[in-house]
């Protein structure tokens, strides 16, 4: 008995369902993009330097939001502004905003900068309340609704001991 062999024919590849796929998810993916954007915070650390020229010259004193568990400080370099206490275990974030309108109207448009200091245990998304609150308020302008700019220029550092403060 005489064995043949059988020749063996390549297989085409079928590409076609794996196209398909690709045609459907590349828009997908690129529309979603639009809708899952990132906000990144630009922050600016103070530096030893900076600090001690603060200190030097009393003309130029920081603002400064202290969040403690209690509830917020805000103190205009050694001068303590206002407390304000918590509201119902929340923090009293309309309370820090109108605070710090005031303090805008006081120091003038040229000052941006602000230092939020924390302490230890704070949550990241109070933190959050507090940079967005100190950076920016929303005014009514020509009908609309605007967020007039307060403090964009934000250092954070943390808070001193409850005993050092005055």
């Amino acid at each position: 008995m005489r064995r043949h062999k059988k020749v063996k024919e390549e297989a085409e590849l079928d590409i076609t369902s794996f196209m398909n796929l690709m045609i459907i998810l590349v828009p997908v993916l690129l529309i979603s993009m639009v809708f899952n954007q990132i906000t990144v915070l630009e922050l600016r650390l103070p530096l030893e330097q900076e600090l001690k020229e603060q200190e030097l010259n009393p003309d130029d004193l920081s603002l400064e939001v202290v969040v403690r568990e209690t509830g917020f400080n805000v103190n205009f370099g050694p001068l303590p502004i206002e407390s304000i206490a918590k509201k119902e275990g929340k923090f009293d974030f309309d309370r820090l905003s109108v605070v710090l309108q005031g303090m805008k109207k006081k120091v003038g448009r040229e000052r941006t900068d602000i230092v939020i200091l924390s302490e230890p245990d704070i949550d990241y998304q109070v933190l959050i309340g507090v940079m967005d609150t100190a950076k920016s308020f929303p005014a009514v302008l020509a009908a609309s609704v605007v967020n007039a700019v307060l403090f964009p220029d934000v250092s954070l550092g943390d808070a001193p001991d409850k005993e050092a403060q005055p």
